[in-house]
């Protein structure tokens, strides 16, 4: 009887051992389950590109290629914006590549996806070869704005778009303000960016239509050439314009890089006075160009107003009840309420500014 205890004692000794430890084990598991439903719920909000982790918004402005003036001019738009909501509340990247190329972007938002941007602004050197990158990124939570035009065709891989005015008035406007300057006579020529841009296209193509207008009879659009973009090949492209069409009376640059580069092609020829420049310029690259006779005058928008908008867009919807949706407005600061139209546009201004010794002292970008 003795001995049946003492083993009865022992066996109840080692049960309870063992629920001892398995409830230990538990406790283990339990806890090492909350750590694990801790971890996943921080890598969902890390992986919807929300914030930095730090409570910072993070946004990336990719323009067609960095060493663009026109870029530079857009990005202190951002700058601006964010000094006045408080640069602590932010991360700003400006990066992009070298050249326009089509594909050119791609690593550029691919790395801003990794690294958990809130929003993208990308000027777009395509109408569609980023289509399955943008809805890569989108996929990942961030936010995808093309800036500065829209992607015509492929609105549907973008959440909305910040226009710097209305594309429609731009083919006008630019055949206007040249006739204009020729007399509404003569040969012209348009020295445009890239073959792939998708405002340069836009704009070419208003200007062709406009060209259809009986009040332009005499004037003939002999030839179209791209200058990628870049001061070197822009002028190597005006020369040959000059070279190849005697008889030309007018060149449009729809591209700041371009009509700088040709502006200076005819000041170096000293053929002001015989073949008209204008087009989109930036009034601090072209004002020495209109002082001294060698431009007539040109157009352009506001563009760090672009850039200023995006931040304000990304402060609303970050901090407030703003979804970017058709019909939807936000607060833009010294700019008020700004309504997103129905086809997902943002729109800066309706129409294109014309500068010229009149009014090119009062504006600094």
């Amino acid at each position: 009887m003795v001995i049946t205890g003492a083993v009865n004692v022992l066996v109840e000794i080692k049960l309870e051992f063992r629920m001892e430890e398995m409830m230990k084990r538990m406790k283990k598991l339990a806890l090492a389950a909350l750590c694990l439903i801790m971890a996943m719920a921080f890598l969902a909000c890390k992986g919807s590109g929300d914030t930095t982790g730090s409570g910072k918004i993070k946004i990336y402005f990719i323009p067609n290629n960095l060493g663009n003036p026109y870029f530079d001019a857009l990005s202190s738009g951002f700058e601006q914006a964010i000094a006045e909501l408080g640069a602590d509340k932010f991360e700003y990247y400006y990066v992009g590549p070298a050249s326009a190329g089509a594909t050119d972007q791609i690593e550029y938002i691919e790395a801003a996806v990794q690294n958990k941007a809130f929003a993208i602004f990308l000027a777009a050197n395509s109408e569609d070869a980023l289509n399955a990158t943008l809805d890569d990124a989108r996929k990942a939570g961030v936010r995808l704005y093309i800036i500065n035009q829209d992607i015509p065709g492929s609105e549907s891989h973008r959440d909305a778009a910040i226009m710097p005015v209305d594309f429609g008035t731009i083919g006008d406007a630019q055949i206007e303000l040249m006739g204009g300057y020729i007399n509404y006579e003569g040969e012209i020529a348009i020295l445009s960016a890239t073959t792939s841009a998708p405002d340069q296209n836009t704009w070419i193509e208003g200007m062709k239509k406009a060209l259809a207008n009986p009040k332009y009879a005499k004037m003939k659009l002999v030839d179209v050439v791209y200058g990628d973009d870049q001061p070197e090949k822009s002028t190597t492209e005006m020369e040959a314009l000059l070279n190849k069409y005697p008889d030309l009376r007018g060149v449009i640059c729809p591209t700041t890089v371009g009509i700088a580069a040709a502006t200076k092609v005819v000041q170096t020829r000293k053929v002001a006075d015989k073949v008209k420049v204008t087009g989109l310029g930036l009034p601090s690259e072209m004002k020495q160009y209109v002082e001294d006779g060698t431009s007539p005058g040109f157009q352009l928008w506001d563009p760090p107003k672009e850039g200023y908008l995006a931040v304000y867009m990304c402060w609303e919807e970050k901090n407030g009840s703003f979804k970017p949706a058709p019909g939807a407005s936000f607060n833009a600061g010294k700019y008020g309420s700004i309504t997103i139209r129905s086809n997902g546009w943002v729109m800066a201004l309706e129409e294109p500014k014309t500068f010229d010794n009149t009014n090119l002292a009062d504006f600094v970008y």
